[in-house]
């Protein structure tokens, strides 16, 4: 499972030089609003230090790491529900995110301009939610009116429940939406999931992410904290939906090696990568956990829901183990960090065999038994 997150801005934030970091490709980051025409997609490695240890121990010829598929949609601008600059076409690149990372500007440079001139990360955020939310008023109201002829037509007792139900989640939906309360129409999409009502997907009820993209003097050390637009961002959102980086340290971090990296940071006082921190807020903010297969060919990480049974997590590695599955070998990874082999673990009985309605655990190994 790959993890798709988009990462949307207005132009000149550092959206496409945040990008070309945390993937280590080479897209174009000019200053000018637009540079960024298609959405550009990458994919880069979930760093973990489990999965270098796990290689070691079994002596595996291979390491493969979880991955997220990162997104660079182009700019957005005021009007874009209206087709305003390359509005459109990029809302709908939106939609088919898991998570929105919304990278805001909390550097002053006068060398780079700024689509309104000033900087105010809180205010960039409002004027992208204002955008996705005139988009999804949009589409309620077609859907509406769609709905409004399907109730007309005969259908079973459960169809007309199900057409009442998704009548009442537009309604409040709609009403959200013209308030302009993201927070309320992301609840009620939220409930309309966890009950089954048939609800439509909503740019604004995405899962999402604050990247504060700070100047290289401010992210040194813990000097970010004191920045008035970090500070703001945290005001609004809370300490756990923002990540500070800075988007010109991570570029220059992407051209080293691994020793320069490490010395690079350490001078600045920077405790981890900023790829690093991101990929872990993902993976908290949707629910996400890694479970390993190893052996001599290969150790490898997967990444899966929290509380996805076995059968479930056998299907990530191939649809013929989830078919055909029987029972597992399950013990988890820091029982062999501590013990140190697998033969001492089946030995003080820390090898299990679990069956189709075991829920998986962040770090549990896998040895899966099927017959197809």
């Amino acid at each position: 499972m790959a993890i798709q997150a988009g990462l949307v801005g207005l132009p000149n934030v550092g959206k496409s030089t945040l990008f070309n970091a945390l993937t280590r490709s080479s897209i174009p980051a000019e200053n000018y609003p637009f540079c960024t025409v298609d959405p550009n997609i990458a994919i880069t490695y979930v760093p973990d230090e489990r999965l270098t240890k796990l290689t070691a121990l079994f002596k595996s010829a291979k390491t493969v790491p979880a991955t997220v598929k990162f997104v660079d949609i182009a700019g957005l601008v005021k009007g874009a529900s209206q087709g305003e600059g390359l509005g459109n076409q990029f809302l709908s690149h939106i939609m088919e995110v898991d998570l929105i990372l919304h990278v805001l500007r909390c550097f002053e440079d006068s060398n780079i301009t700024h689509v309104h001139s000033s900087i105010s990360p809180v205010d960039d955020f409002e004027t992208i939610c204002a955008e996705l939310m005139l988009k999804d008023l949009e589409s309620v109201s077609k859907r509406e009116e769609r709905l409004a002829s399907i109730m007309k037509k005969p259908g079973t007792s459960q169809e007309t429940k199900d057409r009442e139900n998704e009548k009442i989640f537009l309604a409040a939906v709609k009403s959200a939406l013209n308030t302009g309360d993201y927070t309320k129409v992301r609840e009620i999409a939220l409930q309309a999931k966890e009950t089954g009502t048939p609800a439509m997907p909503l740019l604004s009820a995405k899962n999402f992410l604050i990247i504060a993209n700070l100047s290289e003097d401010d992210y040194t050390g813990t000097t970010y904290q004191s920045n008035p637009h970090y500070q703001q961002l945290i005001k609004r959102f809370g300490q756990e939906r923002v990540i500070p980086v800075s988007a010109k340290i991570e570029a220059e971090l992407a051209q080293m090696n691994d020793q320069e990296a490490t010395e690079m940071l350490s001078s600045l006082g920077i405790v981890e990568k900023g790829l690093n921190n991101i990929i872990a807020k993902a993976y908290a903010n949707l629910g996400l956990i890694t479970f390993f297969t190893c052996g001599p060919k290969d150790s490898h990480a997967w990444s899966i829901h929290k509380g996805t049974k076995c059968p479930q997590a056998a299907g990530e590695i191939h649809t013929d183990l989830e078919r055909g599955f029987i029972c597992a070998e399950v013990y988890n990874c820091e029982d062999l960090f501590t013990i140190g082999n697998e033969q001492q673990l089946k030995t003080l009985g820390k090898i299990r065999i679990e069956g189709k309605d075991y829920i998986v655990q962040d770090g549990d190994l896998l040895n899966v038994r099927f017959n197809v």
